[in-house]
């Protein structure tokens, strides 16, 4: 019985690293992603700051990514930056990897 309750155990604390693993992979990604669009608006490193920020709340709206995408393409968009759809999917793609990179590297 034993045995049982400590692979239990292990699997549950795998269970719950592999999750914030997760999270902190994907607040990563939105952080580098407000980044980039920042970076395409011409935004100041203090405005960037604040905007990378705002980035990572919106993600926290509905579940998946699309309303991270909503917002970082509908300010692009607003800003007057030539950027489609497949743009901006493209770009939370590469920062994703990114991100993970960095996490998993100790960057």
């Amino acid at each position: 019985m034993t045995d049982f309750s400590d692979r239990e155990r292990g699997e549950e604390a795998k269970y719950v690293m592999d999750a914030d693993t997760a999270f902190r992979v994907t607040a990563r990604r939105d952080r580098l992603l407000g980044h980039w669009a920042a970076e395409k608006m011409g935004l100041s490193a203090e405005e960037t700051e604040s905007y990378a920020k705002e980035v990572i709340q919106s993600n926290f709206e509905e579940a998946g990514d699309e309303d991270v995408i909503r917002k970082v393409l509908g300010d692009l968009t607003s800003a007057g930056v030539d950027v489609d759809e497949a743009g901006v999917r493209a770009a939370l793609e590469e920062k994703s990897i990114e991100a993970r990179r960095q996490l998993m590297g100790g960057v």
